[in-house]
């Protein structure tokens, strides 16, 4: 039975595979437009030295002798140059070169983030420098924080750009140049329906409004509501501007074909050269399949190499029954369940605001962002062991029950548990290089991406690990000890961890979006972290499936815990801004 259990495993792993490269391959074909696009990773010099990462798209009619078109696409705010990839591929696809960088303290670029115009000046003086670019028309395209990036980069060089687009943007923020009926240049503004940064951008509670508000309209240069798709002004003197409004949210601009088209529109309009396609001619959005497949089959296969490592001479005392429940039961259990939901969604906004107020950036805590929210999990964590501490041991009489009752059991398991997480999570690691090295991938859908860490992300992951270590194992003891429901398969265990892992996020993002989507302001404000939330839908889903497939395995919440903490820890770091000027 053990041989056929093993064939098994074997099996679901070669199935994880063929996710993986197949989808790796799927996107790599879209992104390369069947061949006509190279697609480049680069690293340039930028202002004190500081190396700059950008992805560089270069259809094969761009050549020196045929200079084509150039375009500057740069991401927002704790986002990376991938992120970019929808408007890449289809600008690229039409003809033009196009250069996705990092943007300052993202990704591969060295920090700090916001330094020296976010990145844009020195990311524009590079793609002028390239010999296949037509001098003439070069646009910028920007989103949210990238939106301010390329005003930066055209306050820097006002005469050498044709056109602007800002996607989920403004002008006159956070230190960019006010807008005026002729300054940017011909521009196109994307502002969706349902964008939570209304306020913050244009000065309106709700997204629709901004029409009426008095700083779209000095902008579009008229005292009457800015009128959706209505061309203002006029391109030939650049004064050109056009108001775009998808029915979509601020981060959906990345996945929308309507956002992505209206893009397309502006540029085809103002820029001279290429090879123009209908708007709605589209590919990009099977890149984004085939990295998502990419994404599934990475974390299925960490169940398979899971299963087959503990099944290894070197793991196999790792395995063991679960020691008997000591969970609530009756009423005690959905009180115990609701808590378990509620306190980490009550405190989500306030535990994380408390974390970047107490601590500055530094060189020990360099990622705000990653603060707040390790932050809001150590103090979590914390809650949670009061809790069980008090059911081990305050209230249990003398029924005998312990911490080794829900999975926290002491000895060297620990130890041998971390060398598993870290063998389990480098087999990701080298999944997503050899992907990166053959196709020039990486493994995500949409904002939720696995990127490789680079040598200063794989630093500045050891700041960050061992609270988030302290979360999952105090996650672990909650769900397999004071949670656990007797008689359940493995399978409907995971569903209902993963249940009660993500629940209190849908709830959360339901009570903020809902008001939204029915044309009122987000009831409890906090747009940032919010839109962090959407994460932790899928990530907690497989969170607490990992947990509980290898609670079932090994008796113990270790090998779950720092299996999660490792790869989360990872995602996080490699995903976030770096504020501290290393």
């Amino acid at each position: 039975m053990e041989h056929v259990s093993q064939q098994k495993k074997v099996f679901f792993l070669l199935a994880a595979l063929v996710l993986v490269f197949g989808g790796s391959y799927l996107a790599h074909c879209i992104q390369t437009g069947g061949g006509d696009i190279a697609v480049k990773d680069l690293r340039f010099i930028g202002t004190n030295g500081r190396a700059i990462s950008a992805l560089l798209y270069v259809p094969r009619s761009a050549t020196k002798k045929t200079p084509a078109p150039g375009i500057l696409a740069i991401h927002g705010y704790i986002n990376s140059r991938e992120t970019q990839d929808g408007f890449a591929i289809e600008f690229a696809r039409r003809g033009y070169v196009v250069l996705a960088p990092d943007q300052a303290g993202h990704g591969y670029t060295d920090p700090p983030a916001f330094a020296n115009g976010f990145g844009g000046p020195e990311a524009l003086q590079f793609l002028l420098s390239l010999d296949i670019v037509d001098k003439n028309n070069v646009g910028l395209e920007g989103h949210s924080m990238g939106g301010w990036a390329v005003q930066m980069a055209a306050a820097a060089f006002p005469n050498e750009y044709r056109a602007m687009v800002l996607a989920g943007s403004s002008t006159g923020t956070f230190g960019t140049p006010k807008g005026t009926p002729t300054v940017p240049r011909n521009l196109g503004l994307i502002f969706s329906k349902y964008d939570e940064f209304s306020q913050t951008m244009w000065e309106s509670p709700v997204p629709s409004g901004i029409v009426n508000g008095k700083k779209l309209q000095t902008l579009f240069g008229t005292d009457q509501p800015v009128a959706i798709g209505r061309l203002y002004g006029s391109i030939e003197d650049g004064s050109a501007r056009m108001l775009y409004m998808p029915a979509t949210t601020h981060p959906q601009d990345h996945i929308s074909t309507a956002a992505i088209g209206n893009a397309l529109d502006w540029m085809q309009r103002t820029l001279k050269g290429g090879s123009p396609l209908p708007v709605s001619d589209q590919i990009w959005y099977w890149k984004e399949f085939g990295t998502l497949l990419a994404l599934v089959g990475a974390m299925l296969s960490v169940f398979a190499v899971g299963g087959l490592l503990l099944a290894s001479r070197a793991f196999a005392s790792l395995n063991a029954t679960a020691p008997a429940s000591a969970g609530e039961r009756g009423a005690g259990w959905y009180l115990a369940a609701l808590l378990t939901v509620a306190i980490p969604i009550v405190s989500y906004f306030y535990f994380q605001n408390l974390g970047t107020k107490w601590f500055a950036a530094s060189a020990l805590l360099p990622q705000t962002i990653t603060t707040g929210l390790v932050t809001w999990a150590s103090l979590i964590a914390l809650w949670s062991l009061a809790s069980v501490y008090a059911r081990a041991y305050l209230f249990r009489g003398n029924s005998g029950a312990s911490f080794a009752n829900y999975g926290l059991a002491n000895g060297v398991q620990p130890l041998k548990a971390f060398g598993f997480a870290l063998c389990l999570v480098a087999w990701l690691c080298l999944l997503l290089a050899v992907c990166d090295f053959l196709f020039k991938v990486d493994f995500r859908f949409w904002v939720v991406a696995l990127k490789l860490p680079s040598l200063l992300q794989l630093r500045i992951m050891l700041s960050y690990f061992l609270p988030l270590a302290f979360f999952f194992c105090m996650q672990g003891a909650v769900l397999h000890g004071q949670l656990r429901r007797d008689g359940l398969s493995l399978r409907r265990e995971i569903v209902l961890n993963a249940f009660l892992a993500s629940i209190g996020f849908v709830i959360l993002l339901l009570v903020q979006y809902v008001p939204l989507f029915s044309g009122k302001a987000m009831p409890l404000g906090e747009s940032l972290l919010t839109i962090v939330a959407w994460q932790f839908v899928p990530l907690m889903i497989v969170v607490a499936s990992i947990s509980t497939y290898f609670f079932r395995k090994t008796g113990r919440v270790y090998v779950g815990a720092f299996c999660n903490a490792l790869w989360i820890t990872w995602y996080i770091v490699a995903g976030q801004a770096t504020q501290f000027p290393f």
